[in-house]
């Protein structure tokens, strides 16, 4: 029997769980798209009790950004995860919680910044990459495999990716000694069609070896939960939520939603809602994140959400009629 079909047979029932699956925070990594990084520490300490308390596998802090091509005065703290920074707020990370960073190919010093494991508070290294940038993620994942860490890589805008060269970036990443390849719906483009094919394509990839399929999805056509649930159905074991679906523009898959469909009994929701009714209310009235008209239109467009954030972020966007019309003249 080959891995994928292992996986999709031990699927489980509704009312069994499939323990190999690990959940995945990423509100302050992702949600930080929105303010540049700029998260206060209580909020951010807020974050990690909660998922220390409802049993979740890993948290990701922010980015590991080269600081030659990110401003400090620009960013905040989580676009550049120092130790120092990161220890303020989880001391040595007395807990089972796994601490994560995202590390851009071609924008972190992965030489000199990310440190060898045995000192960093850190436990992860999670590469982003576009196909194009496959060789320098090969060198990032090695690079962080000889210090110790885990890897991940998540291919970006998959929904873009000619077919041919999505292929061949899978065939090389299968060959390397990363732990989990993610598909990613950077755009919340994708319809469980996609979702269905994508998934295959990437289990089939990597068939032979241990490496685990991971889904991250965008919540622009409302489909991000749903997305994420039919993954799970066809095998994929890592999961990228954040608490409300904090996240760029539409934001991402709500952890609430992904721990209440979950049977395992090491997770629990009650954290959750308790960090939602005392630390996300004061957070909607500084930033404006989730499932809006103009996010729908570029997911169904199939494009960078940019344009949708630059039109939010005033506070009486205009005309969504003369927002449409512009993003057609786009990609006409």
């Amino acid at each position: 029997m080959s891995d994928t079909q292992s996986q999709s047979t031990s699927k489980g029932t509704w009312v069994t769980y499939r323990p190999e699956i690990k959940v995945l925070d990423c509100t302050i990594r992702d949600g930080g798209l929105m303010n540049d990084h700029r998260f206060e520490d209580g909020f951010v300490k807020a974050i990690y009790d909660c998922c220390v308390a409802a049993g979740v596998d890993y948290m990701e802090f922010g980015y590991k950004a080269d600081q030659k091509i990110y401003s400090r005065d620009k960013f905040g703290d989580w676009k550049f995860c120092v130790e120092d920074d990161v220890r303020r707020i989880v001391g040595d990370n007395p807990t089972e919680l796994k601490l994560t960073m995202m590390a851009d190919a071609e924008r972190t010093d992965y030489h000199h910044d990310i440190l060898p494991c045995e000192a960093s508070v850190f436990d992860v290294v999670r590469v982003a990459t576009y196909v194009h940038q496959i060789p320098t993620a090969i060198a990032m994942i090695q690079d962080a495999t000889d210090k110790g860490y885990e890897t991940t890589v998540n291919i970006m805008a998959a929904s873009t990716v000619q077919e041919n060269d999505l292929d061949d970036a899978l065939a090389a990443l299968a060959a390397t000694p990363v732990g989990t390849i993610y598909l990613v719906d950077s755009f919340g483009a994708m319809y469980s069609e996609e979702i269905q094919y994508l998934t295959r394509k990437y289990q089939r990839a990597v068939e032979g070896t241990n490496i685990e399929i991971g889904i991250h999805t965008h919540n622009n056509l409302q489909l991000a939960y749903a997305n994420t649930v039919e993954a799970i159905v066809l095998g994929v074991n890592r999961l990228d939520a954040t608490v409300a679906g904090l996240g760029r523009g539409a934001g991402n898959c709500p952890l609430e939603l992904l721990l209440g469909f979950l049977k395992n009994p090491k997770y629990h929701l009650r954290p959750v809602l308790e960090c939602l009714e005392t630390a996300i209310p004061r957070l909607r009235t500084q930033m404006k994140w989730g499932y809006d008209l103009a996010y729908m239109i570029t997911g169904q467009l199939n494009c960078h959400p940019r344009d949708a954030m630059k039109y939010m972020e005033v506070d009486e966007p205009g005309s969504i009629v003369a927002f449409y019309d512009q993003m057609l003249e786009g990609t006409s």
